[in-house]
C-alpha cells in the first residue's frame, strides 16, 4: 500500500444506548456533544477502509494513532491532520519504515518546510469516506448498547466500499 489516511469521528450516542448490564467498556464516553462514541479509521489511497478503532466519546485521536497505524503494514506514507502531531507517533512511523506527512501545531518551534503539501491535500479521502460511511442511520447516530454490536455494524459499513471494487 502506498498511501493511508487517518482520523476520528464522532458518533453520538442515543440515550438509551448507554447502561448496557456489563463490566466491560462499551466505548460509549462523555463529550462536549453528550454521550458519544469515536471512531478512528485508516483509509488507502482509494479512500476504502483498511482499518478501524472503536473509542468512547471523550478519547483523543492522537491516544489511538499508535495502535491503528500497527494494525497497517507495508504502507509507504501515513497522512494525518494536526491532531496527530507528535514526536512519538512521527518515531513509530519511522520505525515502520513510512513517511509522516502530518502539519506541525502552530506553536511548533519546527516549522512546516518538510510537509508535502500536494500530498497533504489528498487527506480529504479520510473525510470522504467518513462522510460514505456515515450514510447508515446505525452508523450515524450509535443505538447499539453493547460495544461488539457497534464494531459489527462498523466492519459491515467499511466492507460495502470494497464490494465495488
Amino acid at each position: 500500500m502506498e498511501w493511508a489516511f487517518i482520523d476520528g469521528s464522532y458518533a453520538k450516542a442515543h440515550q438509551h444506548s448507554s447502561g448496557a448490564a456489563s463490566n466491560q467498556d462499551e466505548a460509549i464516553g462523555k463529550s462536549r456533544a453528550g454521550n458519544t462514541s469515536r471512531t478512528h479509521l485508516a483509509v488507502d489511497a482509494y479512500g476504502l477502509p483498511v482499518a478501524f478503532e472503536v473509542t468512547g466519546g471523550q478519547v483523543n485521536d492522537c491516544t489511538q494513532a499508535p495502535s491503528l497505524i500497527a494494525k497497517i503494514e507495508g504502507v509507504e506514507t501515513i497522512v494525518a491532520d494536526k491532531g496527530y502531531d507528535g514526536e512519538g507517533l512521527r518515531k513509530q512511523i519511522a520505525q515502520q519504515g513510512a513517511k509522516a506527512v502530518i502539519p506541525r501545531r502552530r506553536n511548533s518551534v519546527e516549522g512546516n518546510a518538510d510537509l508535502d503539501r500536494r500530498l497533504y491535500r489528498n487527506w480529504y479521502m479520510v473525510e470522504s469516506a467518513f462522510a460514505r460511511l456515515k450514510h447508515p442511520r446505525a452508523i450515524a447516530s450509535r443505538f447499539d448498547k453493547l460495544n461488539s454490536c457497534y464494531q459489527s455494524t462498523v466492519a459491515m459499513a467499511c466492507a460495502f466500499p470494497w464490494l465495488s471494487m
